[in-house]
């Protein structure tokens, strides 16, 4: 059980070294952009609130659990589980819906001036603050649940009925009912957000796969050089950045729902090992995202 625990703890702390500085640079990079610029896109806006919302799981999940692991600090008592849990399923759902925000942002992004979609993308960027402050409501109170039921361990076998152990921490439900309730609400809540952001990113493939063969097609009638090879290019890099972003919050959100309603299916768990797995496939979608919004930054102020 030791080793467990150490791996356990060299795994967070690896994942802190990697997401802290990484979420950090991304944030500064904008930060840096807006003190010079004097402004931010709304595009720009949105990922870095992004980047800031994921630092902040970083911390709250990997950061404090590592420390608890090698016991340099332990804040898992029945307040600081309520506290933890309650933050980081709040900031987790809210990456997911920043993320549809942004593919929704890039969709509405390539609509032709004077129709209804640009209309309605001037409008969503008019009031992009408004939809943060929205955004955090709605997922705070969709994760009310942790200030009810959370507590930190204990060794009381009455209190594992209807229990989810985090290892640090148990999410006690009164009834089978709430559990499965309780559950039913995560996963609907990150389900909805991902079939958007899959409509939305097929709706730009669709676009650039158009496109692209409109500038082949007039390519090959005029003879044009460099030019339309490269703007052919530049959507084909585009595309391919909306796809991976996409592909990975699917698969590994997938995933980490997938285990979430496999623990709500056993009842209660004895075992924090589900929610390792969750959270390592979680952490590793956040280090990728970091790097494609960090390779986007940087490719979009080349082109």
């Amino acid at each position: 059980m030791e080793s467990d625990f150490l791996i356990r703890g060299a795994l967070y702390l690896s994942l802190t070294v990697c997401g802290v500085p990484g979420n950090c640079a991304v944030i500064a990079a904008f930060l840096l952009v807006a003190y010079h610029e004097q402004r931010l896109l709304p595009a720009d806006a949105i990922v870095l609130h992004l980047a800031s919302v994921n630092l902040i799981v970083v911390g709250i999940r990997c950061l404090l659990e590592a420390l608890a692991t090698f016991q340099l600090a332990n804040v898992f008592s029945d307040v600081g589980c309520k506290v933890v849990i309650f933050v980081y399923r709040t900031v987790r759902s809210l990456s997911i819906w920043l993320t549809f925000v942004l593919s929704a942002y890039q969709c509405l992004s390539i609509a032709p001036p004077g129709s209804l979609w640009a209309t309605a993308r001037d409008l969503f960027a008019q009031f992009l603050g408004g939809t943060f402050l929205v955004l955090w409501v709605i997922n705070a109170s969709m994760s009310l649940a942790p200030i009810l039921y959370a507590m930190g361990t204990r060794n009381d076998s009455a209190l594992m009925q209807n229990s989810i152990n985090v290892q640090f921490c148990f999410m006690h439900f009164p009834s089978k009912l709430m559990q499965d309730a309780n559950g039913a609400i995560q996963v609907v809540r990150d389900v909805v957000p991902m079939a958007l952001m899959a409509s939305a990113s097929l709706i730009i493939l669709v676009f650039f796969y158009r496109h692209s063969r409109q500038v082949k097609g007039l390519r090959s009638s005029s003879g044009a050089g460099g030019g339309g090879r490269q703007g052919v290019q530049a959507e084909q890099r585009a595309a391919m950045t909306v796809v991976t972003l996409v592909t990975l919050y699917l698969v590994f959100y997938g995933v980490d729902n997938g285990l979430w309603v496999y623990t709500l299916t056993q009842g209660t768990m004895s075992s924090a090992l589900v929610s390792d797995l969750s959270t390592l496939y979680w952490i590793t979608l956040l280090i990728s995202d970091i790097i494609l919004l960090y390779r986007w930054f940087v490719w979009d102020n080349e082109r």
